[in-house]
């Protein structure tokens, strides 16, 4: 790219506003156009379920544009494009408007799945995505004391229980699964479901609506288990599916997101580059299989990445191998995740609290309960097992006589976790790592906190003379 051009973003989000930023951190002088659905600008999307429906924020509380400077950018807001010309280079408008571009970034992120059956023509039956939706289930509370439900026990569902008990509100949980947040481990899972039941928050675990009834002053749930239900409002928190209907028929291969390159650039399309949820692409520090990750953290980190390579162009982009990480906060208590924990095939007690996925015996995923210290340490390890493997564009021939080196002996995983003490002291500056921390998760700025180390940290990892290995346990991935 040169100046002079137009880029064009699609999205408004994180991660639109996270790639205009790093387009003019670039010193790139041309035209940013950055289109967006919503008639706000981009805001702290993960507050729509916590601290916005709870009513402790107001929706002006909740903006990014305090982090920001001026970009220079043309906002197109309350636009949605309907199509996709990647021949013509050109995106359409309601209205028989086009633009042109000379690169694009998509970045329209995920919406919530619908559930077959559900009467989403009742105004008390919600998704929760945006802050009018959150703003509309605080309407739907105030009208009636009646229960909240909601329905799908992943993050978002979640979460939202435990900000109905924050106000007070009774609050059903209902799931298909055997236990919240079962694919993060039972060390995750049990501790989700004891601090539901210690905030009195209800769960109904394998269980569906069998029927909706929908009366004049409230919404009534038959599960499966016979429960009977009544509400003042049911969200609907049952998993997301990419926003990528716009590019129907632009020739991309849309099937589960945006098929991208290693470097997310959208395959067949030079002047393309994908990011955030949408983007489907093989991360190398894994394996070389696309797959889409929807994270926060992901989706400011890959904007930034997706920014670098379109004006740097295809062939002098560089991959996309981030380590990827998320965290959450229920009831008081951090949860936090890093790597894939998707891809395993078993688990692993690492330490108190710390959660290890395995997949062919490798380490690809880490878990945490309420140990934020702990787990920096154990992310720093898995970077070091799982590096980004070295990029060059153009290899050079081998030399023709290579002495093959031997690689280091990895210790085991048990003889790892035998390292860790339960609950180990070391030191440690926790005024600097909650300054680290929260710089990290919860004002979402992309830094390079988590470098591979040459060792693991000697104060976690240093073998404690005549202690006594913690218990190691394999067991079954629950699915």
């Amino acid at each position: 790219m040169a100046d002079g051009d137009r880029i064009v973003i699609v999205g408004a989000g994180v991660a639109g506003l996270r790639a205009a930023e790093r387009l003019r951190e670039q010193n790139f002088d041309g035209e940013i156009v950055l289109i967006g659905d919503e008639a706000r600008r981009p805001y702290h999307r993960p507050m729509v379920s916590k601290a916005l429906v709870m009513g402790t924020e107001r929706p002006s509380d909740v903006g990014l544009s305090h982090y920001l400077p001026d970009l220079d950018v043309h906002w197109r807001l309350g636009a949605r494009v309907t199509h996709l010309d990647t021949t013509e280079r050109v995106v359409h408008l309601p209205g028989g408007e086009s633009l042109w571009y000379d690169g694009l970034i998509a970045a329209t992120g995920v919406y919530p799945r619908h559930l077959p059956g559900s009467p989403r023509h009742d105004p008390r039956v919600r998704i929760l995505r945006t802050v009018e939706d959150s703003m509309a289930v605080r309407r739907c509370l105030n009208a009636s004391k009646k229960p909240a439900v909601v329905i799908g026990a992943g993050l978002i569902g979640n979460e939202f229980a435990a900000s109905m008990r924050h106000i007070g509100r009774d609050v059903t949980l209902i799931g298909h699964a055997k236990a919240p947040l079962h694919r993060f481990g039972d060390r995750v899972s049990s501790g989700v479901v004891e601090a539901h039941h210690e905030h009195r928050a209800k769960l109904a675990m394998k269980s569906e609506v069998r029927h909706w009834i929908s009366t004049k002053d409230t919404v009534g749930l038959h599960l499966t288990n016979n429960q009977l239900l009544v509400a003042s409002v049911v969200v609907l928190a049952i998993g997301s599916v990419p926003s990528v209907d716009w590019m129907r028929g632009s020739g991309l291969d849309i099937s589960d997101g945006v098929l991208c390159d290693s470097k997310l650039f959208a395959e067949g399309a030079s002047d393309v580059v994908i990011a955030g949820d949408i983007a489907r692409w093989p991360n190398l520090r894994f394996d070389e299989t696309p797959r889409r990750v929807e994270h926060w953290i992901n989706a400011v980190e890959s904007a930034r990445h997706a920014a670098d390579n379109l004006l740097m162009g295809q062939s002098s982009a560089k991959p996309f191998t981030p380590l990827p990480r998320a965290w959450s906060t229920l009831y008081d208590t951090r949860l936090q995740m890093c790597g894939m924990p998707s891809l395993a095939e078993d688990t692993v007690t690492l330490a108190d609290g710390i959660t290890g996925f395995i997949r062919d015996g490798q380490l690809v995923g880490i878990s945490a309960w309420d140990k934020p210290r702990a787990m920096l340490d154990w992310m720093a390890e898995l970077d070091r097992r799982l590096p980004a493997p070295d990029y060059v564009p153009e290899p050079e021939p081998a030399p023709a006589a290579v002495v093959p080196e031997v690689p280091a002996v990895e210790p085991s995983l048990a003889a790892l976790a035998a390292e860790v003490p339960p609950e180990f002291e070391s030191g440690f500056d926790e005024q600097a790592f909650e300054r680290e921390f929260e710089s990290e998760f919860a004002n979402d700025i992309p830094t390079t906190a988590f470098p591979a180390l040459a060792a693991p940290p000697t104060t976690a990892f240093a073998a404690q003379p005549g202690a006594a290995a913690p218990p190691t346990m394999a067991i079954p991935m629950g699915r």
